[in-house]
């Protein structure tokens, strides 16, 4: 079995710090492309944090929408602290991912979990920054090793 294929998807992102982080734990966790959307990130991104210069390796890519850029083979999943969401300790990941995340200020859309096979969350007490759940998420697939779903 081969080690899978993960791209992240931000929907919206507010700040260069937190598109920054994520992108240097796309870096440590082996993501092949970042994808977000919205202009928010676009007036504040000369400010990024990418301390590890990852953008240089990993792709990181302004798009309308993200539905339309879903990567060949990779199942989209919506990680979002919302009711009905399956909680991570319990997920196993698809070989091949998507994983899109809502602004550090919302939620994700509708629009944006309809097309999502499934909606993840992390058990916290509170919402976490959208950064630390980046993290989280991946560090979470590479943890549970090569035992990905056939979804």
């Amino acid at each position: 079995m081969s080690k899978g294929y993960a791209c992240v998807g931000l929907f919206n992102p507010k700040t260069p710090e937190n598109v920054g982080s994520v992108m240097r734990a796309a870096g440590c966790y082996g993501v092949n492309s970042v994808f977000y959307t919205g202009t928010r990130y676009d007036l504040a991104k000369k400010f990024c944090t990418d301390t590890k210069n990852s953008i240089l390796d990993i792709p990181l890519i302004g798009v309308e929408d993200l539905k339309n850029i879903i990567p060949h083979d990779c199942v989209p999943v919506a990680v979002d602290l919302v009711e009905g969401a399956k909680p991570l300790p319990d997920y196993k990941h698809p070989q091949r991912a998507f994983y899109i995340f809502g602004p550090e200020d919302g939620t994700l859309k509708k629009e944006i979990t309809e097309f999502c096979r499934e909606t993840i969350y992390v058990p916290t007490k509170g919402c976490m920054n959208l950064a630390a759940a980046v993290n989280v998420i991946l560090y979470d697939r590479m943890a549970k090793g090569e035992s990905f779903s056939n979804h």
